[in-house]
């Protein structure tokens, strides 16, 4: 474990600044009290936590998961040390206003930031990363009084908060939501129903817990058209006291990964008496919802790039010095073994790795550096613009580091031959950890429908147009530095290939042929990452190919970008026809299947 830096400085910096050049960031009015420094600042107070907190206790929090005692959880000794001083440095609201007690951050300098408190203990940030999407929920649709009394305590990391969607019956059919929420004339609702797999759902780090769960008011349409949103705490003040909400824990989820976050079973008003406050409009709960749906789903890419970096870090420093066999134009057996790196199939599985690695981490912050000009630049249409891409890009940030992540976590225990399965080492953790990303916060499938079914199609493909114009602009800054062309010119044929699908199965669904339309959902959201992440190539090998001409120095670094973009053009992204064909063609092999013809 000792040593492993959990990402590579050099390329976050590269991303942040060569590639994004986040410092424009600074000439904006919301932005305009902070300048490189104080980003820099941030990054090296959150790499030092990182490196010389959060990592080393990792194993130990692994190895012994939350435990549910009496109806309470209690979570890993190591974590309430950590807790306070994830808070002070000021997590949950770096990016918020300073009015709401934020630091005024750019989204894009904070996620570059978790990137490495992730990379250090996951289990660790999550619990600061919910309670920063809840606090923002009130912070948008809460009253007054919501923000006074619970936001405000979240924020300063007094009190955390969780998202409660899912219950047993219904997983990701939030439609079939059934909890149900009764008015009352103090004002506030009583609430009765089960929600499952709640994270952070109860721990003994904070005084409180504050739930934004999803209910139906009495009477209340059926359907996403009948949700409200509440505000429910473990907690409620009474007369200058907490007193129990009637929310109690019945249940611990046992989870293959990330085992230091505690998943719990909700039990809400067993005994009637469960108060909960609405935010937002009645019935508009899941439309409120969706913002921190989309937050949380950026925060999970995040863990996925996260995850998938410090075993890569792991694997790179293990076949470096693991000694093993001999050249192949060499087999004289009295002449020491070689590091394993230098065998062309380990190389192989690294670069692999690397292009996967160095690609997510330029996904996920070029979506915050999105999210940023979405809500802060000046101009309306450069706003509009920004929002355009966010919103198409998301389910690409949290799939991309998911599914890519779990191929890049596997090969660090190939790479670590039968070390990489042992527990003595920790790439088999990771590789757990990985796992959960494409599960939670909406399976990969239901990304790929909310891709292909809702946002590439919005606005009769708008977000997808922008794409194809920042596709353009990277390929004419790829030509000008200097780029092998070929590598532009692939980009472009793949962005219009996937236009011109998209186009053919709007027509299906234009047509009535839902069902046809996505069948193949997820394999167009899987064309659709390739093609993402080979823009983003695109665009960082521009970067260094200007830079071998510029900075000799930093030669081996630009020589290690292109041959990383060279190898996701050149061995990824052909895949993108294939799976643009099965998505034309409707190839209908599993959706003619039968259930009783397995």
């Amino acid at each position: 474990m000792a040593g492993n830096p959990l990402l590579s400085d050099r390329d976050v910096d590269f991303v942040l600044h060569d590639l994004l050049d986040v410092g424009s960031l600074c000439r904006l009015p919301h932005f305009r009290d902070h300048s490189r420094e104080t980003f820099e600042l941030y990054l090296r107070s959150a790499r030092r936590l990182a490196r010389e907190v959060l990592y080393p206790s990792y194993r130990a929090v692994d190895e012994a998961p939350a435990r549910l005692q009496g109806g309470a959880v209690t979570v890993h000794p190591a974590l309430r040390e950590i807790y306070p001083q994830l808070v002070a440095l000021g997590t949950i609201a770096a990016p918020r206003p300073a009015e709401v007690g934020g630091q005024q951050l750019p989204h894009v300098v904070a996620a570059a930031a978790d990137l490495y408190l992730m990379a250090g203990n996951l289990s660790a940030t999550s619990f600061l990363g919910l309670t920063a999407g809840a606090g923002h929920l009130l912070e948008s649709f809460g009253t007054e009084e919501l923000r006074r009394t619970y936001m405000a305590r979240m924020y300063s990391g007094e009190w955390s908060g969780t998202m409660a969607l899912t219950e047993p019956q219904a997983g990701s059919s939030l439609g079939d939501v059934r909890t149900r929420a009764r008015p009352t004339p103090a004002g506030h609702h009583l609430l009765d129903g089960a929600k499952i797999f709640i994270s952070g759902g109860d721990q003994d780090l904070t005084g409180n817990i504050v739930h934004l769960v999803l209910a139906r008011i009495e009477g209340a349409p059926p359907g996403v058209k009948g949700i409200s949103l509440f505000c429910v705490p473990k907690l409620r003040p009474e007369a200058g006291r907490l007193v129990p909400n009637d929310v109690k824990v019945s249940g611990l989820i046992h989870k293959i990964g990330w085992r230091g976050f505690p998943s719990v079973v909700l039990s809400l008003g067993e005994e009637g008496d469960c108060r909960g406050w609405l935010v937002g409009q009645a019935h508009q709960g899941l439309a409120h919802m969706f913002q921190m749906m989309n937050e949380a789903r950026i925060m999970v890419g995040c863990h996925g790039v996260a995850t998938a970096a410090v075993a890569y870090q792991e694997s790179l420093e293990y076949a470096r010095t693991r000694p093993q066999g001999r050249p192949l134009a060499s087999r004289d057996a009295t002449r020491p073994q070689v590091p394993i790196v230098a065998h062309a199939d380990v190389r192989r599985m690294l670069l692999r790795q690397k292009a996967i690695v160095e690609g997510g981490v330029a996904l996920v912050l070029t979506v915050a550096h999105q999210a940023d000009l979405a809500g802060h630049a000046e101009a309306p249409e450069a706003r509009a613009r920004a929002q355009r891409l966010l919103d198409l890009l998301t389910p690409v940030a949290k799939s991309f580091p998911a599914e890519w992540g779990f191929e890049s976590n596997a090969l660090a225990v190939q790479i670590h031959g039968g070390y990489g399965y042992s527990s003595e080492y920790l790439p088999e953790a990771w590789l757990r950890d990985q796992k959960l990303n494409s599960i939670h916060e909406g399976t990969t499938g239901i990304q790929g429908l909310d891709l292909l079914g809702r946002r590439a199609v919005a606005d009769q493909g708008a977000g997808l147009r922008t794409l194809l114009e920042e596709i353009g602009s990277a390929a004419a800054q790829a030509r000008q530095a200097g780029v092998d062309p070929a590598w532009p010119a692939a980009v472009e044929r793949a962005g219009a290939a996937l236009a011109e699908t998209t186009m053919a199965l709007a027509k299906k669904g234009l047509s009535g042929d839902a069902e046809g339309m996505l069948l193949h959902s997820t394999d167009y959201l899987r064309a659709a990452c390739i093609l993402v992440v080979s823009w983003l190539w695109l665009k960082q090998a521009a970067v260094a190919q200007a830079g071998l001409a510029r900075d000799a120095a930093s030669r081996p670094f630009h020589e290690g970008k292109l041959c990383a973009a060279q190898y996701f053009i050149c061995t990824e992204l052909p895949d993108l026809e294939r799976l643009l064909r099965l998505c034309r063609d409707g190839e209908d092999s599993y959706g003619r299947m039968r259930e009783e013809w397995f």
